[in-house]
């Protein structure tokens, strides 16, 4: 029996006194820089806050976006028109991914025969990516039932949803390319050694790799979905935004704007802080040799 498998040796050991100081120094400074960043934090806050409420016309904007009554006025029709972006935000997003993987994946199709394919998907991700969403939303929402073909659909929800999943899928495929550029060229080699086909390989061993390796890139393009859920508004769909203007429009009071705002910043910086604990897990495990 060893020392470490001696129940009374792990019983009756004692830290050395070096370690114990050593504990007790790092626990300190853990104190320290606590209290430091609090009070750095306070300071500024409080400088911050006399700032703006010091300001001429701090009354008048207080009054204007920080109306408790209106707050409260807009809140359920401000909730109420998010059922339609969270909706929006989940369809979208499921389009998104599975569209920019199929997408990523015909850019990356090799031999010549593919090549139309690869220009044409090429050609999209180019356009659609310099184009600004809010010009596509405008071009699809107006643009689309001005051709006035049969069985075409002239909802504004439809149609913008539609404009957002043009513009992410091009972003999203990008971002999967970059996960399939990634796999080393000698994965493929040794997977066609053992008899896979090419599809086969893209599949098993490539794909799963790529996802993996792109995992917070996609999570920051689904948060950036979640904002621009809002830009259906100017189509006419009634969701947060457009909620929010109904009211100001009718009372001249910019509050229910801050609420809408508050709201999606509410939503977004939990998914935010999810993306960020994602990419430290990822980069532990890659340091430490895990897979990645």
């Amino acid at each position: 029996m060893t020392v470490r498998d001696d129940p009374a040796q792990v019983d009756t050991y004692q830290p050395s006194a070096r370690r114990i100081e050593r504990e007790l120094y790092r626990r300190a400074r853990s104190r320290r820089a606590l209290v430091v960043a609090s009070v750095s934090t306070l300071a500024t806050a409080g400088v911050l806050i006399g700032l703006i409420v010091s300001s001429p016309g701090w009354q008048r904007t207080r009054e204007t976006f920080l109306n408790g009554h209106y707050a409260r006025l807009a809140l359920p029709d401000v909730l109420q028109g998010l059922w339609l972006n969270l909706r929006l935000m989940v369809v979208c997003g499921a389009v998104v991914l599975v569209a920019g993987l199929l997408l990523a994946v015909v850019r990356t199709l090799r031999g010549p025969v593919f090549f139309p394919l690869r220009a044409l998907a090429t050609a999209y991700v180019d356009f659609f990516r310099g184009l600004p969403l809010i010009i596509c939303l405008l071009a699809v929402v107006f643009g689309v039932p001005a051709l006035r073909l049969s069985g075409v659909t002239n909802d504004p929800v439809l149609l913008g949803g539609l404009a957002l999943c043009l513009t992410y899928t091009a972003y999203v495929a990008e971002v999967f390319r970059a996960g399939i550029e990634t796999v080393h060229p000698s994965q493929r080699a040794a997977a066609r050694s053992l008899g896979l086909s090419s599809a086969q390989t893209m599949r098993y061993v490539v794909l799963p790799q790529a996802v993996r390796r792109v995992v917070p890139p996609l999570l920051n393009d689904l948060v950036s979905l979640q904002k621009d859920t809002g830009l259906v508004s100017i189509a006419g769909a009634v969701d947060a935004v457009y909620a929010a203007q109904i009211i100001a429009s009718r009372d001249f009071n910019y509050t229910p704007y801050v609420v809408a705002g508050l709201i999606f910043v509410a939503l977004t910086i939990p998914m935010t802080r999810f993306t960020d604990w994602v990419t430290a897990r990822m980069n532990r495990r890659q340091s430490q040799g895990g897979v990645v």
